[in-house]
């Protein structure tokens, strides 16, 4: 398998939702507005950015769990559309936030685990798919004497781990983690992360990762685009990311990532933004960053600035560099 091949492209992706602002009014929320980039085939992008950037919906919108208002989306080499969906469903999968909310509770979690392999039809009879079940959750650190509870009965960390064995059961090639670690406690973390990288090596799987965690992202992903208001201002390998972000966004946040060392910790400089995140259903004209921009000029108002190339392979959309 070629890992310089491109598995998803995704194009000039936008998702709009009407919000009722009155009597007989709606306002369009552009939750994501003209996002593109792409994933080849076994690399792992992380997609960054503070609550309410739209890293989710991107994520949904990409899956088809929303239908996206305008853009494509490329996997493998076909678009996605009609056609193709039922076969783009198997191959792509999603491992969800909130591990509590995701498992039916009315189900064992051999049925949930089970469920891809029913739909998509991937065994002959019962006998195959048990043992399916068995191996999926033997690959996750489940013992498959526990297939016959309920989702009620495992901690955080073990629901997370029967959600991503759901995900494998369609053999598929891509996966969009959206959050899987943030309502994990920080030492059952470690422990998923880890996990998710054995499998990818041991599969050859994709990622799309969101996280707001840039440690974690950092630690899983080849490259990282951050977000900001529905928007991605920087994308670049995940190494030169943090040690040569260009955007103020992106230096802002990184800015934020605690230290472990106590004399780089002291000598280092916390950059706090001011002014609130503007509305997604009043975006201020220009580069949406600008209010709380210290380098913003009266250009930035104007026009929204383009993702343009600052170093090979390094991308960042900022009018003042």
């Amino acid at each position: 398998m070629s890992e310089n091949k491109t598995l998803v492209e995704v194009k000039n992706l936008k998702q709009y939702f009407p919000i009722t602002t009155g009597f007989m009014k709606t306002t369009m929320l552009k939750a994501v507005d003209d996002v593109s980039f792409s994933i080849k085939k076994g690399e792992t992008l992380g997609l960054v950015g503070e609550s309410g950037c739209g890293k989710t919906t991107v994520g949904r919108t990409l899956l088809h769990l929303y239908k996206p208002t305008a853009g494509e989306v490329i996997f493998d080499g076909k678009p996605v559309c009609r056609e193709t969906m039922k076969e783009y469903r198997r191959r792509a999968q999603m491992v969800f936030q909130d591990p509590y909310s995701s498992l039916n509770p009315r189900l064992t979690v051999g049925d949930i685990v089970a469920e891809p392999i029913d739909v998509h039809k991937l065994c002959k009879g019962r006998k195959e798919r048990d043992e399916r079940v068995r191996e999926l959750l033997s690959t996750v650190g489940i013992s498959s004497e526990q297939a016959t509870r309920y989702a009620h009965e495992f901690s955080g960390g073990q629901r997370q781990r029967i959600g991503i064995a759901r995900a494998l059961a369609s053999n598929p090639e891509f996966i969009v983690c959206d959050e899987p670690v943030s309502a994990l406690d920080v030492s059952i973390q470690a422990q998923v992360v880890n996990m998710l990288e054995d499998l990818q090596n041991k599969l050859g799987l994709s990622y799309l990762f969101i996280a707001h965690d840039l440690s974690v992202v950092k630690h899983i992903s080849n490259r990282i685009a951050v977000m900001y208001l529905g928007h991605i201002v920087e994308m670049a390998d995940a190494n030169e990311l943090h040690r040569h972000p260009v955007h103020p966004y992106t230096i802002s946040l990184l800015s934020a990532v605690p230290i472990p060392d106590p004399n780089r910790a002291r000598e280092s400089q916390r950059i706090v933004l001011e002014g609130d995140v503007p509305s997604p259903m009043r975006m201020p004209s220009g580069c949406s960053f600008r209010t709380r921009c210290s380098r913003a000029t009266a250009k930035c108002a104007e026009c929204r600035p383009e993702l343009r190339e600052v170093a090979p392979g390094h991308v960042a959309a900022c009018h003042n560099l």
